[in-house]
């Protein structure tokens, strides 16, 4: 896609932690600002104790190479009770579940979206779409998935008509909503969290 993808991991190995974060300033995300503080306060100190892995998304501008976008994916464990999802689907996820008879929900892990963002400065964000970000992190779970099985991806979203539009667009589909802890609602509008899913199982890198 005339792109490069690079694990942050590898940016702060080769060039220093210190360095790394002089150029992760150059970052900004005006639309969302958990998005632009998980970057420049979390992603490194995440990615050092194998929480998750970010990935720092580059293109070409004026013969230099500008951070256009990232992404932060992980596998995380959520709790699902009621699942709007057609039956087929329904049966192929739960069938990856633990069933907990004490909460009388089913238990799975499965990979997580966890951030998406373009960059803001200087124009940047025109250089990519959100379309080509979402698949590149399509791409590297898929990737992932090929090695070690799975079939699905979820992330989490505000209620927003626009932001639940975009992810419907890609394939994504929403199987519940997860209500906000008290340490996120101060970065989150409203009272819950849209979990939203696709199945990988045909999806094809390209």
């Amino acid at each position: 896609m005339g792109y490069k993808v690079i694990n942050l991991k590898d940016i702060y190995n080769s060039i220093g932690e210190e360095r790394t974060k002089e150029i992760l300033k150059d970052y900004k995300c005006s639309l969302n600002e958990d998005v632009e503080y998980f970057l420049k306060e979390k992603a490194i100190e995440f990615s050092k104790q194998d929480i998750s892995r970010t990935y720092i998304v580059m293109s070409q501008h004026k013969e230099d190479d500008v951070i256009v976008g990232y992404f932060a994916i992980t596998n995380k464990v959520t709790n699902i009770k009621k699942v709007k999802l057609s039956k087929t689907k329904k049966k192929r996820l739960l069938k990856c579940a633990i069933f907990d008879k004490e909460s009388k929900c089913y238990s799975i892990a499965l990979p997580l979206i966890g951030q998406l963002g373009k960059n803001y400065v200087n124009g940047y964000d025109k250089l990519i779409t959100g379309d080509i970000l979402l698949k590149l992190a399509c791409n590297k779970i898929k990737e992932a998935q090929e090695l070690i099985g799975g079939r699905f991806v979820f992330l989490e979203c505000e209620d927003k008509i626009k932001l639940r539009e975009f992810y419907e667009d890609n394939g994504f589909v929403c199987f519940r909503k997860r209500n906000l802890e008290k340490d996120e609602r101060k970065k989150n509008s409203g009272e819950y969290l849209l979990q939203m899913l696709r199945d990988l199982s045909k999806y094809n890198i390209n």
